[in-house]
């Protein structure tokens, strides 16, 4: 079992800044992949940002160069840090863990291929 808890949500202006928290337990960290998903009110979940055990990052085209995802593996935790956020990016935002490393340049941005997933935390940017 991976239990997976969020945390660094809240409420911003548009322009603004949020560093999530995805904190990990249960099992070795290191050898995970990670991702970060959001879901708006009415919408489906999508995918934002993930990140390999080798520390490759991916990113969804509407958050690239935005968005920041990294990993501490000694605090077996991920981060995502947005910036010059948009109202648009107002979500409930989840971290999921992956347990099968391979092919994950594959399927990366697939919700249904996660394990594990986190309770979410809220993001609101406001205009």
């Amino acid at each position: 079992q991976v239990q997976l808890v969020e945390s660094g949500g809240g409420l911003v202006q548009a322009g603004g800044s949020l560093r999530l928290s995805c904190a990990a337990s249960g099992r070795s960290f290191s050898s995970y992949g990670m991702g970060w998903f959001r879901q708006a009110p009415g919408k489906e979940r999508e995918f934002v940002a993930a990140i390999r055990w080798s520390g490759t990052p991916y990113y969804a085209d509407s958050v690239k160069g935005r968005f920041t995802i990294s990993r501490d593996n000694t605090k077996n935790t991920a981060y995502l840090q947005m910036n010059s956020l948009k109202p648009e990016d107002t979500a409930v935002y989840y971290c999921a863990v992956r347990l099968q490393g391979l092919n994950f340049y594959s399927i990366y941005n697939v919700p249904s291929k996660y394990d594990y997933w986190g309770q979410g935390t809220q993001v609101t940017v406001s205009s």
